[in-house]
């Protein structure tokens, strides 16, 4: 199977940060237990304090949708309800080559 990877752009409200971050760490705890999930990384943007990107990388599509479909997703989805300032935007990504494959 082939490498999966996304690239999740996040607005998050000025006032909300605090509150995206604790959301964003106890999904923190459950990725750690996703044996498919090999990179989740939050990123915030240099040039903008109030746009998050999550980096995630995933052994296969068949871990994406464990991933996708656990609790903790459900769980953060319903957290980040009030914390957004737009929607989120996913783009789907096909690992080619570079250090970590």
């Amino acid at each position: 199977m082939t490498k999966v990877a996304v690239l999740a752009k996040l607005p998050i409200n000025p006032d909300a940060k605090d509150a995206f971050v604790a959301a964003f760490a106890a999904m923190e705890a459950a990725v750690a237990e996703e044996s498919g999930t090999e990179i989740y990384i939050l990123n915030w943007d240099a040039a903008d304090e109030n746009l998050a990107y999550i980096y995630e990388l995933y052994t296969d599509s068949d871990a994406l949708g464990v991933h996708s479909g656990s609790e903790a997703m459900k769980a953060l989805m319903g957290a980040l309800g009030g914390l957004l300032a737009g929607a989120p935007e996913l783009i789907m990504l096909n690992p080619a080559s570079g250090k970590g494959l």
